[in-house]
């Protein structure tokens, strides 16, 4: 099984943790120094540089919140002069002011080159032909998949995203075998294959999706659609990007680049350490970035952390796939629920398919959940009794997962919108 940086990659434990430790110090140093920000944190917190002499002290550094991003809009956090930086990107900003981070030209050498990492994970290599569905822009995927797959010398189809009928085209015309997007999309893709007529015409082998969670159902579909080896990858704007951790062929778990970030999982309601193995929130402190350096960043992420060695070699930490977010948590009549659970619980019901919405109301100031899903289109053409059924086992299925009863709706094929980017899931209408 390829590595693409067999030095780092499979560095003995305690030589990553020593490697950590000397960097950590470092960068420490550098954004005291040269952000005003991070300065004012750690005087309030009565915290001096010299403080921090290894990983072990890393639980003194105050955390860095997506707020004290838009808080310090735009280049507040930035560490470097303006002129050194080449590249900016940042979020939309449909939730509030956009997150900005740039990148120097180093730092663009680093992306490339951890991206480059989980497509060989991944088993891309120079013989591939590989395309983007990733929009370009300022969203970090597109350009940042893009310049990883051309350090691998891979020949790149930059189809930026929509247009899913030229896309499914360029694919069977251009030989295509690797396809990069976000799950929800690859599952559109290979629903309009199939509608196209075009499945047969598809050399597809892998596909390297990642932008937003999904469930082992829903890998499932996609491999039996695509006829792919489907896998994920991590990364957020505000770390780096892609290129944060990705899955190699075995697939257990994320291999995060611990020569680059140090990975914590803290209770996030207390913001306290968790072991390795329990579920909580992903934090990350970023060690070689020279543009935006982050201590302690809370993703809102909900995995685990393990670090025994991978029997694909490679010996550092892996996170689980993304249960969640904490952001994204429904609270429903006092219970906690997840969109990741409704899907899982969905598609494990042979007759649904992997298409669903989750509508959130407030109806004479009680809570209500609307669980929209698809169904085969042979459901719709059977008697009453096969569609009772299926709406009575699904129903069994939610209340046994989430702890309450939630409305239910069986629709037809193709009439929930189908998305080119991160897949909208939840609508909620409560007003506070």
């Amino acid at each position: 099984m390829a590595i693409w940086d067999p030095e780092y990659e499979c560095m003995p434990r305690d030589e990553i943790r020593r490697l950590q430790s000397r960097r950590l110090v470092d960068v420490v140093g550098r954004v005291y120094e040269n952000v005003p920000f991070y300065r004012q944190r750690f005087d309030e917190a009565g915290l001096k540089p010299s403080d921090i002499t290894s990983v072990d002290d890393l639980e003194k550094i105050p955390f860095t919140t997506k707020d004290d991003f838009r808080n310090q809009y735009p280049f507040g956090l930035f560490a470097v002069p303006r002129r050194d930086v080449v590249r900016i990107h940042c979020s939309s900003g449909t939730t509030g002011k956009p997150t900005v981070v740039g990148y120097t030209k180093k730092d663009l050498e680093t992306w490339s080159d951890l991206v480059a990492r989980f497509l060989t994970a991944a088993s891309v290599t120079a013989d591939d032909t590989v395309q983007i569905a990733f929009g370009y822009g300022l969203f970090t995927g597109g350009f940042g998949l893009h310049y990883g797959v051309e350090k691998i010398g891979a020949t790149i189809v930059p189809a930026s995203s929509g247009f899913t009928e030229r896309q499914l085209h360029l694919m069977a015309d251009f030989g295509v075998t690797v396809l990069v997007c976000t799950p929800s999309y690859a599952l559109y893709l290979g629903e309009t294959a199939v509608a196209l007529g075009l499945s047969d015409r598809l050399k597809l082998r892998v596909g390297c999706f990642g932008a937003e969670p999904w469930t082992d159902q829903m890998r499932d579909s996609i491999e039996e659609r695509l006829g792919i080896r489907a896998t994920d990858n991590y990364g957020l704007s505000e770390v780096i990007g892609p290129g944060v951790a990705g899955e190699c062929l075995e697939r257990n778990g994320h291999h995060i680049f611990e020569d680059h970030f140090i990975p914590e999982i803290v209770d996030p309601e207390t913001g306290e350490s968790l072991p390795e193995g329990e579920l909580g929130e992903l934090v990350v402190t970023t060690l070689t970035k020279e543009a935006l350096p982050v201590l302690r960043y809370r993703t809102r992420d909900l995995t685990a952390l393990h670090t025994g060695k991978c029997s694909c070699g490679r010996t550092q930490a892996r996170i689980e796939r993304l249960h969640g977010r904490s952001d994204d948590m429904l609270i429903i009549r006092g219970v906690n629920v997840f969109p990741s659970q409704i899907e899982s619980a969905l598609l494990e019901v042979e007759g649904t398919q992997p298409h669903y919405r989750i509508l959130v109301d407030r109806e004479r100031g009680q809570d209500t959940l609307t669980v929209e899903v698809e169904v085969g289109a042979g459901i719709f053409r059977d008697e009453m009794k096969a569609m009772v059924a299926l709406e009575n086992t699904l129903k069994e299925k939610l209340t046994n997962t989430l702890g309450l009863t939630p409305r239910l709706r069986l629709v037809e094929p193709k009439s929930i919108e189908r998305s080119t980017g991160k897949a909208v899931r939840v609508i909620d209408n409560r007003k506070d």
